[in-house]
């Protein structure tokens, strides 16, 4: 009851937002990987609508949350993107500030990849050998946990290059850091039978040791500007970038994805789910702003139309990987009827 006052409040506030204050404008916000394909319907939109162009801006997944649960009201951005799911403590901070009424639309799929510049060799490696280069702490060999001593990829396995372990990412703000965290550190902690373990034991223990990133140098936070990451890779052909398939893919004559347990990241075995280190990438409509702030209905209905997100697709040359037939449509009709649909 609490929650729909606040909602019928919420809504009440930003319909009776005066001329002079009012938005004629969608405001969108949110993940850096999503970044592309928002702003290519934005421009479709723009042109093929009475409306105007969408502002999107590219604040990091959690950035955008953080934005977006901000409030009702035309100060408050209308839809936030996301390259993970809205977490439990989002939803919370949201409803805190009356937003309680939230659509998720799920567009697609994407692939988190390892590149390097193509002046150097294409590198082979296992989830597990990615944990070792990166995890803050690794086991000692004695039962117990040392600080990372690995300086060169060929500490770790002489099958790996001999260069100094140099890897840019994202900041703990981005929704492709939670994800590579989540899919790729935890993913290759767990081929190591002792962490393992330590799940059954200490699951909070396990989570911190299993994505806990080295501070060391060796892992260098390169902020949410991933076109930044590409332009130093092909200034220095020793270092790594991790980010979005979709980079890759508009930049495959200057950069190459690491094989990731011998698979490449590629569209087929992303979509597929064979490539190991894939995600779903999102948006979430502020339902309160639909009819009050124009043409949110409209976007939402191109972005959800098969000729933007569909296999041949418009957004297919920008990297997007599509979704099999049934669940597009699943989410359209989530999305055109604004159903209440975020993860309990």
């Amino acid at each position: 009851m609490i929650r729909k006052t606040l909602a019928v409040a919420a809504v009440a506030t930003i319909a009776a937002a005066g001329s002079a204050e009012a938005r004629d404008q969608i405001r969108i916000v949110g993940s850096s990987t999503v970044f592309p394909f928002s702003t290519r319907v934005a421009e479709e939109f723009g042109k093929t609508t009475n409306f105007k162009t969408p502002i999107v801006e590219s604040t990091g997944t959690g950035g955008g949350m953080k934005l977006f649960c901000g409030g009702v009201g035309v100060e408050h951005p209308d839809i936030t993107n996301a390259s993970r799911q809205i977490k439990a403590s989002e939803i919370e901070s949201c409803a805190k500030a009356g937003v309680t009424a939230i659509t998720e639309v799920k567009i697609g799929y994407d692939g988190i990849v390892v590149a390097n510049s193509k002046a150097a060799p294409q590198m082979n490696i296992t989830l597990k050998q990615l944990y070792l280069a990166l995890a803050k702490d690794v086991p000692d060999g004695k039962g117990g946990l040392q600080a990372n001593p690995y300086k060169m990829w060929s500490d770790i396995d002489p099958s790996l290059p001999k260069v100094k372990i140099e890897v840019l990412g994202p900041p703990p703000t981005s929704g492709t850091r939670d994800a590579f965290s989540e899919l790729a550190m935890e993913g290759g902690c767990d081929k190591i039978d002792e962490l393992k373990e330590m799940k059954k034991t200490d699951e909070k223990k396990h989570k911190a040791v299993c994505q806990g990133i080295r501070e060391d140098g060796a892992f260098i936070e390169a902020g949410e500007n991933d076109i930044l990451i590409v332009r130093k890779l092909e200034a220095n052909k020793d270092a790594f970038g991790i980010f979005g398939y979709s980079f890759l893919d508009q930049n495959q004559e200057k950069i190459q994805g690491s094989r990731i347990n011998g698979v490449a990241p590629v569209y087929e075995d992303i979509s597929s789910g064979k490539y190991p280190v894939s995600r779903s990438i999102f948006f979430y409509v502020k339902k309160a702003h639909v009819g009050v702030i124009p043409g949110m209905r409209e976007y939402i209905a191109e972005f959800t139309a098969d000729k933007a997100w569909g296999p041949e697709g418009y957004l297919a040359d920008k990297g997007l990987i599509a979704m099999p037939d049934a669940e597009r449509a699943k989410y359209r009709a989530a999305a055109a009827n604004l159903e209440d649909n975020l993860p309990k």
